[in-house]
């Protein structure tokens, strides 16, 4: 008797103290994978990762871009990401306080989009284009769109996509 009271108390402290959770999944992990180009001349792509809703509404999730260029000159270039241009980028102040980062080499980069960030907060339950381009100097240009659901629902996935020239798989976990 003394067994099951304690086990029972047990599983009530954890159940209140933390040791079960019930709470909603708190961050969407975006893997995107630059693939490696046999070229005379390479550059690291820029690119820009957004949601946008059904009428075009855009929400800035990640930016990757030459930060490091003397004067500034790197945003001189993030109009060549040409569809997050019009959609975000000509009309928001660069860098985007904590979404910004270094361009990046060949190989596959992890985003971890946190679902309580403020600048996601607004954003309305609907259907959604998860939306990734990449634009490299002396090369191509690409945009990877993936549909999902907001607010995420763990059921909804992984999902993958694959793009086919600036950008390669791209695969989304629900964290």
């Amino acid at each position: 008797m003394k067994f099951k009271i304690f086990l029972s108390l047990s599983l009530v402290y954890c159940l209140v103290f933390g040791g079960f959770s019930y709470a909603a999944d708190n961050s969407l992990s975006v893997e995107v994978e630059i693939p490696r180009m046999n070229v005379a001349e390479y550059h690291k792509p820029y690119v820009a990762v957004w949601l946008e809703d059904s009428n075009r509404k855009a929400t800035q999730v990640a930016l990757w871009y030459d930060l490091d260029m003397k004067d500034n000159e790197g945003k001189k270039w993030l109009k060549d990401i040409r569809q997050w241009w019009r959609r975000v980028g000509r009309k928001a102040e660069q860098p985007f306080d904590g979404l910004t980062s270094a361009t990046k080499g060949p190989g596959k980069h992890t985003l971890s989009i946190d679902l309580d960030a403020k600048h996601l907060a607004s954003i309305s339950s609907g259907d959604y284009q998860l939306r990734i381009e990449a634009s490299r100097e002396v090369g191509g240009k690409e945009v990877i769109n993936i549909p999902l659901s907001w607010p995420p629902k763990a059921s909804d996935y992984p999902i993958s996509a694959k793009g086919s020239s600036e950008l390669g798989s791209v695969s989304i976990q629900l964290n």
